[in-house]
């Protein structure tokens, strides 16, 4: 995907993870066919509890957002001097932050997920890697891991932590530490962790004021029902939580060790995807399609390649007879 810069004048590249049906289309196969290890979502979801009829058929009700929220505080540990707003998937909320300060320019330092300076640029702001007035990390970062700590981040000024990929490592969150700063929005995905992407739920956490005026750009009914009762019951399953922790860093082990034999070199990444360097990242992935494996390249990067984890016995067999 590609669109025009409002700072530059030149197309803005916008790659993502995904995109099986145009790897089908070029390699062949149907989708079904497919492994994708393109993305960081986890393979192995949160079972989908029962969901009544009424939540498919009635407008979201007051109390299930309420408990959604309620659980929400209680995962996180969020204080009670802070503001929980659900929404339709982070990126909704990524796309209509700009617009809640007034400042026209931000630190995003590269490389990054890319939506958070499209969605600035969108509003008019510039996007600089220098000192600025507004700032986004992105933590852990994607795609090579990096944590950041407060020390990292300008002390004033508006901010945006994106901790979508925080559940994996909780301990390493900046939310208590920056509990009491104004103008900082902490960001949390719900598709990662519980590899339920396709549910389209997120959070925003911050300061009253802030998320009611995010929420009133956003618009009512934003979070389905059927996404309020899940997320509620997965953010209340600390067991499951901590067993997908400990199952995925141990898969991660198998993952470096498999792309090791291979001749990667790792360079960052969470327990949820890998960064590796190559030699040529371009080959190893049309190597991985042609046995209908989708993994990440960059645009920015000849010899890097991102790989996701498989989440059954046949996929990671497919992955080893690809790789060696």
């Amino acid at each position: 995907m590609a669109r025009q810069g409002r700072d530059s004048g030149q197309p803005t590249v916008r790659d993502h993870g995904g995109g099986v049906d145009a790897a089908a289309a070029r390699w062949g196969g149907n989708r079904e066919d497919w492994l994708d290890l393109s993305t960081g979502i986890n393979p192995v979801p949160f079972p989908i509890p029962a969901v009544s009829a009424e939540a498919w058929t009635d407008l979201p009700d007051r109390g299930a957002r309420e408990r959604l929220i309620a659980a929400a505080r209680q995962f996180w540990q969020v204080p009670e001097t802070l503001s929980i707003l659900p929404v339709p998937g982070a990126s909704a909320a990524i796309s209509r932050i700009p617009a809640l300060f007034p400042d026209r320019q931000v630190q995003i330092p590269t490389p990054t997920y890319n939506e958070h300076a499209a969605g600035f640029r969108a509003h008019g702001w510039e996007v600089v890697e220098g000192d600025a007035p507004a700032a986004v990390r992105v933590h852990p970062n994607n795609p090579d891991g990096r944590l950041w700590s407060v020390e990292d981040v300008p002390e004033a000024g508006p901010l945006v932590v994106d901790e979508s990929f925080c559940d994996l490592c909780p301990d390493e969150s900046l939310l208590g530490q920056l509990a009491d700063r104004p103008n900082t929005l902490i960001l949390k995905s719900f598709g990662k962790f519980w590899g339920l992407a396709g549910l389209r739920l997120g959070f925003v956490i911050g300061a009253p004021g802030l998320l009611s005026a995010l929420e009133e750009m956003i618009g009512p009914w934003a979070v389905s029902g059927p996404a309020l009762r899940i997320g509620e019951s997965a953010l209340g399953d600390i067991a499951w939580a901590s067993a997908t922790r400990r199952r995925v860093a141990d898969d991660t082990m198998r993952l470096d060790a498999l792309l090791a034999t291979a001749g990667a070199r790792l360079e960052g990444g969470t327990t949820l995807f890998r960064l590796y360097a190559v030699d040529d990242a371009n080959a190893l992935q049309n190597r991985l399609a042609r046995a209908r494996i989708w993994s990440r390249t960059f645009p920015y990067s000849r010899q890097w390649i991102r790989l996701g984890l498989p989440g059954t016995a046949e996929g990671w067999a497919r992955l080893e007879t690809a790789l060696t």
